[in-house]
């Protein structure tokens, strides 16, 4: 344990990673110099270089994930390790260990569920304009429908507490899974801060798994359905809207000829208007209905992290009497 950056607790980094021989040993002896009580998880994703056995031979517990893609990665990683505190670090070696400790002291002294490590760069081959491009554009875009949230929403490097990881409900496969995790915060409001962190580039061997536009669309499609799960209202009340104003619109020459001659020659325009009518009342509907399955959704993620809060207290306190014993003893 690192008794003084994660005041008693039990730290652990977890590492995706694919194909990242040429980085992996020195991100995991990076983190070991900096956080000496840590265990450093290596969760490989079928690599076909030596990944695996370049980060074993660094002190790294290395577990392999067979489902293909990071949002899977992360999902196992979340399942299986058990810990207080979860600094979640890609393993291409871009990222700076060094800004981990302060990073862990803030989740802890400030009693935050998640620390961003918004990335500073210097040089211009750390981060390609189009990623740069494409994280603002996501970013603003969730900015607008989810309210508030971070700088640098796609960054890799991240620190969790206890309660955030087990009652996180991953359902990503690819690199999305950055996305989901900045919605399920905002949803939930809970406590989170930015850190900035330098970021460099890849060492001399190691090539990036993201594609810009692949995985930008893929981002985009996850953004859309998770407004239609978290603020259906907002989604469907909006389509309601568009389909009465187009009613109005199609009724307002069937009136008028129906006042000047007390008849309804466009008898068409009238069955399309009421129909358009029809659409509006059931989006609104729709958006009634999912809005309470969402509230209902909600309150369920509130309660499993509430609990989860609960064990890493009762956890965190027997941690804090072995060592008080501990230190009577000597």
């Amino acid at each position: 344990m690192d008794w003084t950056a994660g005041a008693g607790r039990e730290i652990a980094v977890i590492v995706p990673c694919l194909n990242e021989e040429a980085a992996i040993a020195r991100v995991v002896k990076d983190f070991h110099a900096v956080l000496p009580g840590a265990t450093v998880y290596v969760y490989d994703n079928m690599s076909t270089d030596r990944t695996m056995e370049v980060a074993r031979a660094a002190g790294a517990v290395v577990r392999q994930v067979s489902h293909r893609g990071k949002g899977n990665v992360v999902r196992r990683m979340f399942s299986d390790v058990d810990a207080d505190i979860y600094i979640m670090v890609d393993g291409d070696g871009t990222y700076d260990a060094g800004a981990a400790p302060a990073m862990v002291r803030r989740l802890v002294d400030e009693n935050l569920d998640m620390v961003v490590g918004t990335r500073v760069d210097d040089d211009p081959e750390a981060y390609r304009a189009g990623h740069r491009f494409g994280n603002w554009l996501l970013t603003t875009l969730v900015t607008r429908l989810f309210g508030r949230t971070f700088t640098d929403m796609l960054t890799g490097y991240r620190v969790f507490s206890r309660r955030f990881v087990k009652a996180f409900p991953s359902l990503s496969g690819g690199f999305e899974i950055e996305t989901e995790i900045t919605v399920h915060t905002l949803e939930l409001r809970l406590a989170t801060a930015e850190m900035p962190t330098h970021y460099s580039a890849r060492v001399e061997g190691s090539q990036s798994k993201l594609s810009t536009y692949r995985d930008g669309f893929r981002i985009l499609k996850l953004i859309l359905r998770l407004l239609m799960l978290e603020k259906p209202l907002a989604l469907f009340g909006g389509f309601a809207g568009i389909f009465l104003l187009a009613s109005i619109g199609f009724f307002i020459p069937v009136l008028v000829d129906y006042i000047s001659t007390g008849l309804v020659p466009r008898f068409p325009t009238l069955i399309v208007s009421v129909g358009l009518l029809t659409l509006a009342v059931l989006s609104l509907m729709t958006g009634i209905i999912q809005d309470n399955v969402t509230r209902g959704r909600q309150e369920l993620k509130r309660l499993f992290y509430l609990a989860a809060g609960e064990r890493a207290d009762a956890r965190v306190s027997v941690a804090s009497t072995e060592g008080t014993r501990l230190a009577a003893r000597g």
